[in-house]
């Protein structure tokens, strides 16, 4: 039965609102802003649908590339289902609830600004993160709905480093820091699984796979980097020292072994159980089949797999 188009486009926007789940359950009051005009607490920051600040730009990239991440696995399981153009209508529900989320929220940041260059670079800077964390959820969209296994398993990845940051948001100053320790692992893990969903029966899934470790890696590091050194509000004017500190924090990141290894650790074992357990399930396919044995359990997963 195909789903109706305004279905699709009900997608994207749930989706969506998935993604910003994290800041509409903890009030989706402003933080504190370094060039606010007037002095005013917190409870009494105006309302936003993203947390625009510097202290807060992973987080603003996880609620929008989760959502989108959430929308590609959606149309992916539902593209047998779905209508000629139906995806573009999810893209479409998507993006235009991200896209009034940002411009809402700059809005409601630019009305509290105090006048001067700097409160405009900074507000142009959260608006520039915010627009390029919307094309990278785009893009995990159409790699997670419309490529090959090896194009999926990118998007999943770019989706599953999101996670984290998405996960922490929920968090208040309560949280154990045992449950916090804990969400450090989920990026690993989740990588892991996928790539164990992928396999590596071609050269272009060996790529992607290798491609996914690098990214568990490398990119938690630069935004650890990145947002070290945006938050360094002494370094506000003097961005050639703001650089070379977020270069220093990359480096710390990227080879201190129990900081950069772990991780890798954890996402190939967890692939490696995967991989395994699909080789043994494989095998035992094949005999079933070598003695003549009904095999319904493997038909049925391969009209699984040729739905997504």
């Amino acid at each position: 039965m195909r789903i109706r188009p305004w279905l699709c486009t009900l997608i994207g926007v749930g989706a969506a609102f998935v993604g910003l789940l994290p800041w509409l359950v903890t009030g989706m009051r402003l933080p504190l802003q370094n060039w606010w005009e007037l002095s005013t607490p917190p409870e009494a920051m105006p309302l936003a649908m993203l947390p625009f600040s510097q202290y807060s730009l992973s987080l603003i990239f996880a609620l929008l590339v989760v959502g989108a991440s959430a929308a590609g696995i959606a149309a992916r399981a539902l593209r047998p289902r779905m209508p000629r153009g139906g995806f573009a209508l999810v893209v479409t529900g998507l993006v235009v609830i991200q896209a009034i989320a940002i411009a809402q929220s700059t809005v409601a940041v630019a009305g509290g600004l105090r006048d001067g260059t700097e409160s405009v670079l900074y507000l142009w800077a959260l608006v520039v993160v915010s627009v390029l964390s919307l094309l990278v959820g785009v893009l995990a969209v159409f790699l997670i709905a419309r490529a090959p296994r090896a194009g999926a398993l990118i998007g999943l990845t770019i989706g599953a480093i999101a996670t984290t940051s998405w996960l922490t948001g929920f968090m208040g100053l309560t949280t154990p820091y045992e449950l916090v320790a804990l969400i450090q692992w989920v990026a690993p893990v989740l990588v892991g699984a996928t790539i164990a969903w992928t396999g590596l029966g071609t050269t272009g899934r060996i790529i992607a796979a290798l491609a996914s470790i690098a990214m568990v890696w490398i990119v938690p590091a630069a935004i650890t980097a990145a947002t070290a050194a945006v938050g360094m509000r002494v370094l506000a004017r003097q961005l050639g020292e703001m650089a070379e500190y977020a270069l220093q924090v990359f480096g710390l990141a990227t080879f201190t072994p129990e900081l950069a290894w772990r991780p890798i650790v954890v996402t190939v074992v967890v692939a490696a159980i995967g991989l395994a357990a699909r080789s043994v399930l494989s095998r035992r396919d094949r005999r079933n089949i070598e003695h003549g044995a009904p095999d319904t359990d493997r038909h049925d997963r391969r009209d699984r797999r040729r739905a997504v």
